[in-house]
Order: structure tokens, then C-alpha cells, then sequence
């Protein structure tokens, strides 16, 4: 099984992630994040600190499909956060490498990443960065849009996706019941009069 969590900085991903894998006796959590500066310390120790003790931590910043296969049949959890800072490393590796070819690659490794989900139920964790400005450099275009279509892959692989807003997660796939869908096209409540 494989869940995506969606969402901007500080949203809440993490936790939730988290809390989705708390109902599981063994999980293994795959880090992406490399130790780069003190500020990516300080983050990756409060990432530490708020997860179960007796959770397997596996640095990785590149290889994810491979690390999760190493650990999925053995594993009642995987949790992988996260997507965004293993793209950045991805695309760091290979400067030289069209948009095209970034894009393969990606489809690639996202493909190998929920074959593996066959075996684990895969939590991955993912920003979504595409609501703001439009940056102005082509490599922070080109990142902006590979991160975009990332995410649309592994949430047409996902069995759930979930976007966080302000702490809270709202479930995207699969879709709520259709009985919980406005049956007319009337005002909503808050704005009758």
C-alpha cells in the first residue's frame, strides 16, 4: 500500500505521516534530508526526537527506491520524508541533464518505489510547491515543474493522498463518499442570509 502526504512548510506533514505509521510494531523511516548546515541539523534532530524510539532510521538521499526495497517485506511501515528534499539531491546529482531526461528518471524511480509497495505500507511525505510565485531562475522552473510532476506520479500510484492545510489533513484519494457532496447548487450556509 502506498500514502501520500501533501503539503506546505510546517503543515503538519510529518506528524500526520507519522501518526499514520504509529499503528504499526515495525517501521523503518527513510530520511532524505542531507546534513548540509546547522539549520538542517537542528531540523533533522526534531524529526529524530519526534518519532518512536524503537523506529529504524536509514539516512538516504538518493537511492529511496532501492532502500526500500532492502527493507519492505521485513517492515510493517516504511515511512519516506521526504520527497521534496530527495528530488533536490536527484536533480543536484545530475546538473548536466535535460528537463527530459530528469523527468525519465524521476518516472522511473517513482515507479520502482511503489513496485515496493507490494510488500509495506509505504507513507511518503512530499511538499507541494507549485501555489507560489514563479521562480525566476530556469533551474528553480525546472525544479518547480519536475516537483509538480513527481507528485502527480506517486498520487496516481497512491491507494490515499491526503493534503495538509493548516494542520489538518484532508483526504484526496480516494475521494470522500459522494454522500458527503453537496446534493444542490445553493449557498453554502455561511453566506445565507
Amino acid at each position: 500500500m502506498l500514502t501520500l502526504v501533501l503539503g506546505g512548510a510546517r503543515s503538519g506533514k510529518s506528524r500526520i505521516a507519522q501518526s499514520i505509521c504509529e499503528s504499526g510494531s515495525k517501521v523503518t523511516c527513510i530520511a532524505t534530508a542531507r546534513l548540509d548546515d546547522d539549520e538542517m541539523r537542528a531540523r533533522i534532530s526534531r524529526h529524530r526526537r519526534a518519532r518512536p524510539r524503537s523506529w529504524i532510521t536509514i539516512e538516504e538521499p538518493l537511492a529511496i527506491a532501492d532502500a526500500v526495497a532492502a527493507h519492505a517485506s521485513s517492515m510493517d511501515f516504511i515511512l519516506l520524508d521526504c520527497l521534496t528534499l530527495w528530488l533536490s539531491n536527484f536533480c543536484s546529482e545530475r546538473r548536466d541533464s535535460s528537463a527530459d531526461s530528469l523527468e525519465a528518471a524521476v518516472q522511473e524511480e517513482i515507479s520502482r518505489l511503489a513496485a515496493a509497495s507490494a510488500a509495506s505500507h509505504i507513507v511518503a511525505v512530499s511538499n507541494e510547491v507549485g501555489g507560489g510565485i514563479v521562480p525566476e531562475s530556469k533551474v528553480g522552473r525546472v525544479f518547480r515543474d519536475l516537483h509538480g510532476l513527481m507528485n502527480q506520479y506517486v498520487a496516481g500510484q497512491a491507494d490515499f493522498v491526503y493534503q495538509m492545510v493548516a494542520g489538518i489533513p484532508l483526504q484526496i484519494k480516494p475521494p470522500i463518499a459522494n454522500s458527503t457532496r453537496r446534493r444542490s447548487h445553493s449557498k453554502p450556509r455561511i453566506f445565507s442570509s
